[in-house]
């Protein structure tokens, strides 16, 4: 489901090349849970970014849930994005005039494929319910814990029952508790035949995927 080949990336720092990534070579299948662990600033998001068809700046090949990147227009990636991958950022990316509720139902009214509004309502209502927060559908972020706001954006990568689910750092501001619940969570995606690419600094974390790979000096050992 996700396929890298010889991918490079490098940022322009004072008119100069700094690489992130250098030749990476990566393949995720459908029903693994891989982690990626590293040093921060090692180029881990930067790698999240690109299997999610995020970041079109690199060099190399890839190719995400059956689809080659290359040359794809922005409104195809877009897409893409939309209907086979699904995203848990550290900034959570809330928007703060809607309720939990509204923001896990964004993508689906985004998607505009004529799913009715109340059944995409009530999908919204039971990812919200799987990671927990059946009771806080109608808080808004700024009314929510940083641990709560990280489970709003992990409903609303479940909502699109996703073919990829990618997740940064997604455990970092949970108590162990909820944490030991989303990781069961991911385990469950995965047996259930969803790729699943996990970012992570917590021991916790990668200790429960089938793969931990180690991200360091741009390369993936």
């Amino acid at each position: 489901m996700i396929k890298l080949r010889g991918v490079s990336k490098s940022f322009r720092d004072q008119g100069a090349a700094v690489p992130v990534l250098t030749g990476v070579d990566l393949d995720v299948a459908a029903g693994e849970l891989v982690a990626i662990v590293g040093p921060s600033g090692s180029g881990k998001s930067t790698l999240l970014y690109v299997a999610g068809a995020l970041d079109r700046d690199f060099e190399g090949e890839a190719e995400v849930a059956g689809t080659r990147l290359a040359g794809l227009s922005p409104s195809a990636l877009a897409r893409l994005r939309n209907r086979a991958v699904g995203f848990v950022f550290q900034a959570f990316n809330l928007l703060d005039g809607l309720t939990a509720l509204e923001n896990v139902m964004l993508p689906g009214v985004l998607r505009r494929d004529g799913e009715p509004l109340p059944a995409l309502r009530a999908r919204a209502g039971e990812a919200l319910a799987r990671v927990g927060l059946a009771e806080r559908a109608d808080a808004r972020p700024a009314r929510l814990s940083g641990g709560e706001r990280q489970r709003v954006a992990l409903a609303r990568a479940l909502l699109a029952r996703p073919a990829v689910l990618l997740a940064d750092e997604p455990t970092g501001n949970l108590d162990t508790q909820t944490g030991e619940a989303i990781i069961a969570l991911f385990r469950e995606l995965a047996a259930s035949g969803i790729s699943v690419l996990v970012v992570t600094h917590e021991e916790r974390v990668s200790s429960a995927a089938s793969r931990v790979l180690h991200l360091e000096h741009g390369r993936l050992r």
